[in-house]
């Protein structure tokens, strides 16, 4: 029944029709499963995969209790040197008329409307040895992501859908999506516990370790993760609820992008660094090979503390630089106004090794045993154009989810966010005489903060299947007073193989 219904979404799901790279764009692609715990250090998750249980902090630290449910089809055995799992994630969703002045060439449509997105995954992993102190790994996913968004996922800094892929030349046909080789160096005979997942497959690591990484990934796999705010698969499905709005990390049209890793892991601390291949254009599915002139440095340092007795909690402080062929809104704007552009284009005004930088704080506490509160701030310069993410310069988060253990229903979850999204003066001018970036461009703006409350329930119907309910109010959508509020409304289906 399960794999009829994945079918009869990607039939209702067809193709979209490209114009050009400003006018309709690609995106970054989903996260997916929820955790019932925090994650320390390196067991992160990402766009497009089922997120396993998070390695405790310690040896005394709880796990499941006997007679749990299962969380996914097919149990995977314990102990094995090799990970076989999947996912299909179908996200139905739909949109009410709201008010609007004018509308141009890439604002989110103000007509009713509804799209269907679909997203599968095959994970595959081996593990080299049985060694615990020098582990290897090797990683190979392949994808298949189908259907558009609504609008042609344009008009929204914080889009609705993070499933969705924005090229349509792209379709359905199956890719690679990551390759990795995962390499474990322990510094300590001492051992903990971590739950085998497809990008580690040993159940127990060293307590102080380095960690390497190398291949194609999706940073959000490894930075920046959230367990109550990170996943689009089982918590929120806007861009800027699940990832930092205002890290613009390095990717291609997809998500994806190839570089290394490196990462240190002691028992109440984390630091990471990676250097990346950056696109060849804003949001393009090619890459720029040549390092030298173009790449994206991305930092982060962890912190696993609580305020609260007895409760766990988590701090992440991120740091990104990137340098690739980017345009300048500053330059744009007053190309125009001197009569040189007919129009603003940031295209014409790109330059070769050009810097955009930008931090982030990430945070998340448990209060109770079913209330957990999490938290983001993120800021970049703003200067120069949006190229890999979305187009947001500033952002504030704060949400909180709740289980369902109090009405009997242990793998439910009940949850809220708020988001608040902003760009630079540059940026807003360049908007405002009717420039396009790669997601925004009503051709007129009258400016405001894009302020978005997302809420969800999500029910464990049976083994690995999960259903949520899910509603989202934008007020400014695209960060213009002239149009909105909208509402979009939606339903999803979740499968762990």
């Amino acid at each position: 029944m399960t794999l009829l219904f994945f079918t009869f979404a990607g039939a209702i799901a067809p193709a979209q029709s490209v114009e050009s790279r400003i006018d309709l764009p690609s995106a970054p692609e989903p996260i997916s499963q929820n955790l019932s715990s925090f994650m320390p250090s390196n067991t992160a998750f990402s766009q497009n995969a089922p997120k396993p249980a998070d390695k405790p902090a310690d040896e005394n630290t709880p796990t499941d209790p006997p007679g749990a449910p299962a969380l996914t089809m097919f149990p995977h055995p314990e102990d094995a040197r090799y990970w076989l799992s999947g996912q299909a994630n179908i996200i139905f969703q739909g949109r009410l008329p709201f008010h609007s002045l004018y509308q141009g060439t890439n604002s989110f449509r103000n007509s009713a409307e509804y799209k269907t997105s679909m997203v599968g995954t095959a994970y595959a992993a081996l593990r080299r040895n049985q060694s615990v102190r020098y582990n290897t790994d090797f990683i190979f996913d392949v994808e298949s992501a189908a259907g558009r968004g609504l609008s042609e996922a344009l008009g929204l800094a914080g889009f609705t859908n993070l499933d969705v892929v924005r090229n349509p030349n792209l379709g359905s046909t199956p890719y690679i999506a990551r390759y990795e080789i995962h390499q474990v160096i322990g510094l300590t005979d001492k051992t903990i516990a971590q739950e085998a997942n497809f990008f580690a497959v040993a159940s127990t690591v060293p307590a102080r370790r380095v960690e390497l990484r190398v291949g194609k990934m999706t940073l959000p796999d490894f930075f920046d993760v959230n367990s109550v705010g990170s996943d689009s698969h089982l918590q929120f499905m806007n861009w800027t609820a699940d990832n930092n709005g205002a890290w613009d990390y390095a990717a291609d049209t997809r998500g994806y992008t190839v570089g290394g890793m490196a990462e240190y892991d002691d028992r109440s601390w984390s630091i990471r660094y990676g250097l990346f291949a950056m696109p060849v254009v804003a949001n393009g599915i090619d890459m720029d090979w040549a390092f030298s002139r173009a790449h994206g440095h991305n930092g982060e340092f962890e912190l696993r503390h609580s305020w609260v007795l007895q409760r766990k909690g988590m701090s992440r402080l991120l740091f990104y630089a990137n340098r690739a062929h980017m345009g300048s809104y500053r330059e744009a704007v007053n190309a125009f106004l001197a009569g040189t552009d007919q129009t603003p284009n940031i295209i014409a005004h790109e330059h070769l090794g050009a810097l955009k930088y930008g931090f982030g704080y990430n945070t998340e506490q448990e209060l109770t045993a079913n209330l957990r509160v999490f938290g983001r701030f993120g800021w970049n310069e703003g200067q120069h154009e949006s190229f890999a993410y979305t187009e947001v310069d500033q952002t504030v988060e704060i949400g909180a989810d709740y289980t369902g253990n109090r009405w009997h229903r242990s793998q439910d979850k009940l949850a809220i966010v708020l988001v608040s999204n902003a760009i630079k003066r540059d940026h807003q001018n360049y908007l405002r005489l009717g420039g396009l970036g790669f997601l925004l461009g009503d051709g007129n703006l009258n400016y405001g903060r894009e302020n978005i409350v997302e809420s969800y329930y999500s029910w464990h119907a049976w083994k690995g299947m999960f259903y949520s309910a899910d509603v989202q109010h934008i007020d400014n959508p695209g960060y213009n007073r002239d149009r909105g509020p909208a509402w979009v409304g939606s339903v999803r289906t979740h499968v762990d193989f």
